[in-house]
Protein backbone atom coordinates (compact mmCIF):
# COMPACT_ATOMS: atom_id res chain seq x y z
CA UNK A 1 0.00 0.00 0.00
CA UNK A 2 0.99 3.41 -0.76
CA UNK A 3 2.26 6.00 2.05
CA UNK A 4 -0.94 7.69 3.48
CA UNK A 5 -1.24 10.70 2.08
CA UNK A 6 -0.82 14.36 4.20
CA UNK A 7 -4.76 15.15 4.35
CA UNK A 8 -4.57 11.26 6.10
CA UNK A 9 -2.17 11.77 8.33
CA UNK A 10 -3.53 14.92 9.40
CA UNK A 11 -7.06 12.89 10.06
CA UNK A 12 -4.77 10.40 12.30
CA UNK A 13 -3.47 13.06 14.36
CA UNK A 14 -6.56 14.36 15.12
CA UNK A 15 -7.81 10.96 16.49
CA UNK A 16 -5.33 10.56 18.13
CA UNK A 17 -5.24 13.81 20.29
CA UNK A 18 -9.04 13.28 20.69
CA UNK A 19 -8.09 9.74 21.85
CA UNK A 20 -5.41 10.95 24.15
CA UNK A 21 -8.47 12.11 26.05
CA UNK A 22 -8.70 10.87 29.61
CA UNK A 23 -12.38 10.45 29.22
CA UNK A 24 -13.37 9.58 25.86
CA UNK A 25 -17.57 8.87 24.96
CA UNK A 26 -18.81 5.40 23.76
CA UNK A 27 -19.96 7.59 20.52
CA UNK A 28 -16.56 8.54 19.74
CA UNK A 29 -14.94 5.04 19.98
CA UNK A 30 -17.38 3.82 17.66
CA UNK A 31 -16.99 6.76 14.96
CA UNK A 32 -13.31 6.33 15.70
CA UNK A 33 -13.61 2.44 14.68
CA UNK A 34 -15.63 2.69 11.82
CA UNK A 35 -13.17 5.28 10.75
CA UNK A 36 -10.31 2.93 11.50
CA UNK A 37 -12.10 0.08 9.16
CA UNK A 38 -10.54 1.80 5.62
CA UNK A 39 -6.47 0.15 5.26
CA UNK A 40 -5.67 3.47 4.31
CA UNK A 41 -7.04 5.10 7.55
CA UNK A 42 -5.45 2.22 9.97
CA UNK A 43 -1.76 2.72 8.03
CA UNK A 44 -1.99 6.36 9.07
CA UNK A 45 -3.34 6.04 12.36
CA UNK A 46 -0.32 3.48 12.87
CA UNK A 47 1.89 5.72 11.56
CA UNK A 48 1.23 8.45 14.45
CA UNK A 49 1.01 5.92 16.99
CA UNK A 50 4.83 5.07 16.21
CA UNK A 51 5.88 8.48 15.93
CA UNK A 52 4.49 9.21 19.39
CA UNK A 53 6.48 6.13 20.61
CA UNK A 54 9.58 7.04 19.46
CA UNK A 55 9.09 10.12 21.88
CA UNK A 56 9.57 8.14 24.64
CA UNK A 57 8.80 10.19 27.95
CA UNK A 58 7.11 12.92 25.90
CA UNK A 59 3.45 10.63 26.06
CA UNK A 60 3.11 11.00 29.67
CA UNK A 61 3.91 14.88 29.88
CA UNK A 62 1.10 16.85 31.45
CA UNK A 63 1.90 20.01 29.36
CA UNK A 64 1.45 18.28 26.01
CA UNK A 65 -1.63 16.28 27.28
CA UNK A 66 -3.71 19.72 27.93
CA UNK A 67 -2.12 21.20 24.39
CA UNK A 68 -3.52 18.11 23.11
CA UNK A 69 -6.88 18.98 24.21
CA UNK A 70 -6.42 22.67 23.25
CA UNK A 71 -5.71 21.44 20.00
CA UNK A 72 -8.94 19.62 19.32
CA UNK A 73 -11.22 21.61 21.16
CA UNK A 74 -9.83 25.13 19.55
CA UNK A 75 -9.50 23.78 15.87
CA UNK A 76 -11.33 20.08 15.47
CA UNK A 77 -14.50 20.03 13.30
CA UNK A 78 -16.65 17.02 13.38
CA UNK A 79 -18.46 15.31 10.30
CA UNK A 80 -21.70 13.77 10.76
CA UNK A 81 -19.62 10.14 11.19
CA UNK A 82 -18.21 11.95 14.25
CA UNK A 83 -14.52 12.12 13.03
CA UNK A 84 -12.40 14.70 13.95
CA UNK A 85 -9.77 16.42 12.12
CA UNK A 86 -7.07 18.38 13.11
CA UNK A 87 -5.45 21.77 12.29
CA UNK A 88 -3.35 21.07 9.33
CA UNK A 89 0.43 21.74 10.35
CA UNK A 90 0.29 19.83 13.29
CA UNK A 91 1.91 16.37 12.50
CA UNK A 92 4.81 18.19 11.22
CA UNK A 93 5.32 19.71 15.10
CA UNK A 94 4.86 16.05 16.06
CA UNK A 95 7.16 14.72 13.69
CA UNK A 96 9.62 17.64 14.74
CA UNK A 97 9.24 15.94 18.26
CA UNK A 98 9.84 12.49 17.54
CA UNK A 99 13.32 13.67 15.60
CA UNK A 100 14.86 15.77 18.16
CA UNK A 101 13.64 13.60 21.41
CA UNK A 102 12.48 15.39 25.01
CA UNK A 103 13.68 18.90 24.13
CA UNK A 104 11.44 19.36 21.83
CA UNK A 105 8.27 19.51 24.11
CA UNK A 106 8.30 23.26 23.60
CA UNK A 107 7.99 23.08 20.02
CA UNK A 108 4.83 20.90 20.08
CA UNK A 109 3.29 22.59 22.81
CA UNK A 110 2.96 25.87 21.71
CA UNK A 111 2.68 26.66 18.03
CA UNK A 112 -0.73 26.36 18.61
CA UNK A 113 -0.65 29.45 20.81
CA UNK A 114 1.82 31.60 18.39
CA UNK A 115 0.85 35.29 17.87
CA UNK A 116 -3.03 35.00 19.47
CA UNK A 117 -4.25 38.02 20.35
CA UNK A 118 -7.09 38.38 22.73
CA UNK A 119 -8.84 41.50 22.92
CA UNK A 120 -12.02 43.19 24.90
CA UNK A 121 -13.79 46.16 24.72
CA UNK A 122 -15.31 48.63 27.05
CA UNK A 123 -17.11 47.00 29.89
CA UNK A 124 -16.15 43.52 29.09
CA UNK A 125 -14.03 41.21 30.66
CA UNK A 126 -12.95 37.69 29.57
CA UNK A 127 -11.14 34.91 30.90
CA UNK A 128 -8.50 33.04 28.68
CA UNK A 129 -7.35 29.49 29.80
CA UNK A 130 -3.86 28.80 27.82
CA UNK A 131 -2.15 25.23 26.94
CA UNK A 132 0.51 25.02 29.76
CA UNK A 133 -2.51 25.56 32.75
CA UNK A 134 -2.12 29.36 33.39
CA UNK A 135 -5.51 31.46 33.03
CA UNK A 136 -5.38 35.16 32.14
CA UNK A 137 -8.45 37.69 32.82
CA UNK A 138 -8.83 40.38 31.08
CA UNK A 139 -10.47 43.44 32.28
CA UNK A 140 -12.14 46.26 30.24
CA UNK A 141 -10.59 47.41 26.90
CA UNK A 142 -7.64 45.40 27.05
CA UNK A 143 -5.40 44.35 24.22
CA UNK A 144 -2.78 41.16 24.77
CA UNK A 145 -0.95 38.87 22.47
CA UNK A 146 0.32 35.42 23.25
CA UNK A 147 3.65 33.45 22.20
CA UNK A 148 4.97 31.04 23.17
CA UNK A 149 8.07 29.52 22.05
CA UNK A 150 11.34 28.39 22.45
CA UNK A 151 12.10 28.18 26.36
CA UNK A 152 9.57 31.67 26.77
CA UNK A 153 6.04 31.69 27.47
CA UNK A 154 5.57 36.07 26.07
CA UNK A 155 2.47 37.96 26.75
CA UNK A 156 2.61 41.12 25.53
CA UNK A 157 -0.04 43.39 26.90
CA UNK A 158 -0.13 46.37 24.40
CA UNK A 159 -3.04 48.45 26.98
CA UNK A 160 -5.49 47.74 29.28
CA UNK A 161 -5.46 45.47 32.56
CA UNK A 162 -5.19 41.72 33.22
CA UNK A 163 -4.57 39.44 35.90
CA UNK A 164 -2.39 36.57 35.35
CA UNK A 165 -2.28 33.00 37.14
CA UNK A 166 0.42 31.35 36.19
CA UNK A 167 1.47 28.01 36.01
CA UNK A 168 4.36 26.65 37.76
CA UNK A 169 7.30 25.59 34.91
CA UNK A 170 10.66 26.26 36.15
CA UNK A 171 12.55 25.71 32.69
CA UNK A 172 10.08 28.17 30.75
CA UNK A 173 9.84 31.42 32.51
CA UNK A 174 6.73 33.28 31.88
CA UNK A 175 7.25 36.57 30.77
CA UNK A 176 4.66 39.39 30.35
CA UNK A 177 5.87 43.05 28.38
CA UNK A 178 3.95 46.14 28.48
CA UNK A 179 5.76 49.31 27.18
CA UNK A 180 9.40 49.21 28.63
CA UNK A 181 8.24 47.03 31.33
CA UNK A 182 9.24 43.60 31.51
CA UNK A 183 7.71 40.92 34.16
CA UNK A 184 9.05 37.58 34.67
CA UNK A 185 7.43 34.87 36.54
CA UNK A 186 7.77 30.64 36.90
CA UNK A 187 4.42 30.16 38.68
CA UNK A 188 2.82 33.04 40.23
CA UNK A 189 -0.09 35.49 40.41
CA UNK A 190 0.22 39.06 39.53
CA UNK A 191 -1.78 41.50 37.77
CA UNK A 192 -0.35 44.44 35.29
CA UNK A 193 -2.32 47.70 34.01
CA UNK A 194 -1.35 50.31 31.29
CA UNK A 195 -2.84 52.50 30.91
CA UNK A 196 -4.05 53.63 27.17
CA UNK A 197 -3.91 57.26 28.13
CA UNK A 198 -1.31 59.53 26.84
CA UNK A 199 1.10 59.15 30.67
CA UNK A 200 1.15 54.85 29.04
CA UNK A 201 1.71 54.39 32.88
CA UNK A 202 2.46 50.53 33.65
CA UNK A 203 1.26 49.32 37.50
CA UNK A 204 2.40 45.87 38.95
CA UNK A 205 0.85 44.21 41.79
CA UNK A 206 2.47 40.75 42.82
CA UNK A 207 -0.67 38.40 45.10
CA UNK A 208 1.42 35.33 45.36
CA UNK A 209 4.90 33.93 44.81
CA UNK A 210 7.80 36.14 43.17
CA UNK A 211 8.48 38.02 40.25
CA UNK A 212 11.08 40.01 38.65
CA UNK A 213 10.19 43.93 36.95
CA UNK A 214 12.48 45.12 34.61
CA UNK A 215 12.81 48.43 32.79
CA UNK A 216 15.88 49.34 31.31
CA UNK A 217 18.96 48.32 33.49
CA UNK A 218 16.83 48.19 36.48
CA UNK A 219 15.62 45.24 37.85
CA UNK A 220 13.38 44.58 41.34
CA UNK A 221 11.98 41.36 43.12
CA UNK A 222 8.29 41.90 44.27
CA UNK A 223 7.16 40.12 47.33
CA UNK A 224 3.49 39.78 47.86
CA UNK A 225 0.91 42.43 48.66
CA UNK A 226 3.62 44.81 47.06
CA UNK A 227 3.59 47.31 43.88
CA UNK A 228 5.30 48.94 41.56
CA UNK A 229 4.72 51.52 39.22
CA UNK A 230 6.55 52.93 36.09
CA UNK A 231 6.08 55.84 33.21
CA UNK A 232 7.59 55.65 30.31
CA UNK A 233 11.07 57.41 29.69
CA UNK A 234 11.25 57.24 33.38
CA UNK A 235 12.19 54.71 36.09
CA UNK A 236 11.29 52.58 37.90
CA UNK A 237 9.50 53.51 41.67
CA UNK A 238 10.33 51.74 44.26
CA UNK A 239 7.93 49.24 45.61
CA UNK A 240 5.48 49.88 47.88
CA UNK A 241 2.87 48.12 50.07
CA UNK A 242 -0.09 47.94 47.70
CA UNK A 243 -4.18 47.10 48.56
CA UNK A 244 -4.02 44.50 47.17
CA UNK A 245 -8.31 43.98 47.52
CA UNK A 246 -9.09 46.59 45.95
CA UNK A 247 -6.36 46.62 43.14
CA UNK A 248 -7.56 43.11 41.79
CA UNK A 249 -10.97 44.03 42.49
CA UNK A 250 -12.35 44.34 39.40
CA UNK A 251 -11.88 40.44 38.49
CA UNK A 252 -15.02 39.99 40.99
CA UNK A 253 -16.60 42.84 39.19
CA UNK A 254 -16.16 45.39 41.59
CA UNK A 255 -14.67 49.10 41.94
CA UNK A 256 -13.05 49.70 45.34
CA UNK A 257 -12.42 53.03 46.21
CA UNK A 258 -10.17 53.93 49.24
CA UNK A 259 -9.84 57.76 50.15
CA UNK A 260 -9.37 58.08 46.35
CA UNK A 261 -8.80 61.46 44.54
CA UNK A 262 -12.47 61.95 42.74
CA UNK A 263 -10.71 62.71 39.43
CA UNK A 264 -8.87 59.75 39.42
CA UNK A 265 -12.48 57.74 40.51
CA UNK A 266 -14.15 59.59 37.57
CA UNK A 267 -11.60 58.28 35.14
CA UNK A 268 -12.01 55.05 36.42
CA UNK A 269 -15.70 54.34 36.36
CA UNK A 270 -15.13 55.72 32.76
CA UNK A 271 -13.03 53.23 31.84
CA UNK A 272 -16.06 50.48 31.95
CA UNK A 273 -18.65 52.91 30.91
CA UNK A 274 -19.97 53.81 26.96
CA UNK A 275 -21.37 56.79 28.61
CA UNK A 276 -18.63 58.97 30.58
CA UNK A 277 -18.89 60.80 33.30
CA UNK A 278 -17.53 64.50 33.71
CA UNK A 279 -16.86 66.54 36.45
CA UNK A 280 -17.09 70.32 36.26
CA UNK A 281 -15.97 71.15 39.57
CA UNK A 282 -12.06 71.82 39.52
CA UNK A 283 -12.18 72.36 43.58
CA UNK A 284 -13.45 68.66 44.16
CA UNK A 285 -10.90 67.07 41.25
CA UNK A 286 -9.08 65.76 44.32
CA UNK A 287 -11.63 65.32 47.34
CA UNK A 288 -11.69 62.11 48.65
CA UNK A 289 -14.23 59.22 47.63
CA UNK A 290 -14.80 55.46 48.71
CA UNK A 291 -16.92 53.11 48.73
CA UNK A 292 -17.45 49.72 46.61
CA UNK A 293 -19.03 50.29 43.27
CA UNK A 294 -20.24 47.20 40.67
CA UNK A 295 -17.90 47.95 37.28
CA UNK A 296 -20.54 49.64 34.72
CA UNK A 297 -22.87 51.00 37.07
CA UNK A 298 -22.35 54.48 36.28
CA UNK A 299 -25.69 55.68 37.76
CA UNK A 300 -24.42 54.59 41.34
CA UNK A 301 -21.36 56.12 41.38
CA UNK A 302 -23.11 59.49 40.18
CA UNK A 303 -25.88 59.34 42.58
CA UNK A 304 -23.25 58.66 45.43
CA UNK A 305 -21.09 61.60 44.90
CA UNK A 306 -23.91 63.80 44.16
CA UNK A 307 -25.06 63.04 47.84
CA UNK A 308 -22.23 63.50 49.33
CA UNK A 309 -20.54 66.52 47.68
CA UNK A 310 -24.02 68.04 46.87
CA UNK A 311 -23.43 68.07 43.00
CA UNK A 312 -26.04 67.84 40.59
CA UNK A 313 -26.07 65.53 37.95
CA UNK A 314 -27.24 66.33 33.68
CA UNK A 315 -26.70 65.60 30.40
CA UNK A 316 -24.19 67.23 28.08
CA UNK A 317 -24.81 67.71 24.66
CA UNK A 318 -22.41 65.31 24.01
CA UNK A 319 -24.81 62.68 25.98
CA UNK A 320 -21.92 62.76 28.98
CA UNK A 321 -23.22 62.63 32.27
CA UNK A 322 -22.18 66.08 33.98
CA UNK A 323 -21.31 66.24 37.28
CA UNK A 324 -21.43 70.28 38.89
CA UNK A 325 -21.86 72.32 41.79
CA UNK A 326 -25.74 73.34 41.78
CA UNK A 327 -26.72 77.14 40.13
CA UNK A 328 -27.30 79.62 43.03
Amino acid sequence: MRPPDEATIDEAAGWFAKLANRTVSSETLEAFRAWRRSPEHRAAYEHVEQLWRDTGALKDDGDIQAALAEVVARTGRSSRRGRSIAKPGWLPILVGAAAIGLTATAVLVWPSLAGQTFVTRKGEGRLVALADGSRVRLDTDTRLTVRFRGGERDIGLTHGQAFFEVAHDATRPFIVTADGVQVRAIGTRFEVRRDADQTGAVNVTLVQGSIEVRAGRQTLTLKPGEHVAYAPGGALGAPAPADVAAATSWTNGRIVFSSTPLGDAVAEINRYSARPIRLEAAALDRAPVSGVFEAGDSDAFVSGVCALYGLRATTGADGAIVMRPPVA
